[in-house]
């Protein structure tokens, strides 16, 4: 069995992880003491879990979240396998959150307005984020896009091997903060310049045939996957399960789009998971899946 952990900062969208892990058939249990973390592991199956992955939730609400170091190192100890999802967000998104919901976050008290209690989860949950598998920024994905992102993302945990998350994105809107590789293509020729080409995106033929004339374009193109190709598998030898690859232009719409779709057909055809996302378009794919519907 693997378990899980889904944790993150309050109101960057911890609940709707679970519900969406619970949804696609994960067993889930939410808000668990990290004290009983290792005992749930050891007697998950006299207990009748009987599932291939399991999620636990567990945030800022429960205590001692000082000991997780010492607890993940007595997991490790176990039969059990674990991965770390871990949400968060910028603190003026979580401070904009909470007053549109007008929910009281878990560590505001009438001495600890919500600024410090955000800035204190983040020092309280440092133990958790810095051994996330996965970490989600979710301050420009809305709830349909998180739902789409963690329903794919996590239809590994029934997979082996790397799985590789290629995501465009426009610069003037901020990098992705969860990112492990951020690649800039804005010294490529741009077709928002072209006026037949500015409504379009990244994945129309027009603008791929727009950038495919570019001989700078094929020049990025080889020298990305040649670095890519170099440097994937020594991640995935330090047993690494995730790597999310950004690439980013002005906008976010055409040559950061080409260039994730293009890298992620390449890999695609290697032994790989790959997913592609489009942050500025509101589009989340896994080619696996549309391989398999083409076949």
């Amino acid at each position: 069995m693997k378990i899980l952990i889904v944790s993150g900062l309050s109101g960057s969208g911890k609940t709707i992880a679970l519900q969406s892990l619970e949804d696609i058939g994960l067993y889930c249990i939410d808000n668990l003491p990290v004290a009983l973390l290792p005992a749930f592991a050891e007697q998950s199956e006299q207990i009748g879990i009987d599932q291939k992955c399991v999620a636990l939730g567990i945030d800022a609400r429960t205590t001692a979240l000082s000991d997780m170091p010492a607890l993940l190192q007595r997991l490790e100890r176990t039969n059990v396998t674990y991965q770390v999802l871990f949400l968060e967000a910028d603190d003026e998104i979580l401070i904009k959150r909470f007053s549109e919901t007008r929910r009281k976050h878990p560590l505001t008290t009438a001495d600890l307005p919500l600024a410090e209690a955000i800035k204190r989860e983040r020092i309280l949950l440092e133990p958790l984020a810095n051994r996330a598998d996965i970490r989600i920024n979710t301050s420009k994905t809305d709830v349909h896009q998180l739902r789409d992102l963690i329903r794919l993302r996590m239809g590994i945990c029934s997979s082996t091997g790397l799985s590789l998350l290629f995501q465009s994105f426009g610069f003037k809107y901020g990098i992705p903060h969860e990112a492990d590789f951020i690649f800039d293509v804005r010294c490529l020729p741009n077709p928002h310049w072209e006026s037949r080409l500015r409504n379009l995106t990244g994945r129309d033929t027009a603008v791929i045939f727009f950038l495919e004339e570019q001989a700078q374009v094929k020049k990025m193109r080889e020298h990305l996957i040649r670095f890519l190709e170099t440097w994937i598998p020594e991640f995935e030898a330090d047993n690494r399960n995730y790597l999310t690859i950004a690439i980013g232009c002005t906008g976010g719409q055409h040559r950061s789009v080409y260039f994730a779709e293009q890298l992620a057909q390449h890999f695609n055809q290697q032994h790989y998971s790959v997913l592609v996302r489009h942050r500025e378009l509101s589009v989340v794919t896994e080619l696996l899946s549309i391989k398999a519907d083409n076949e």
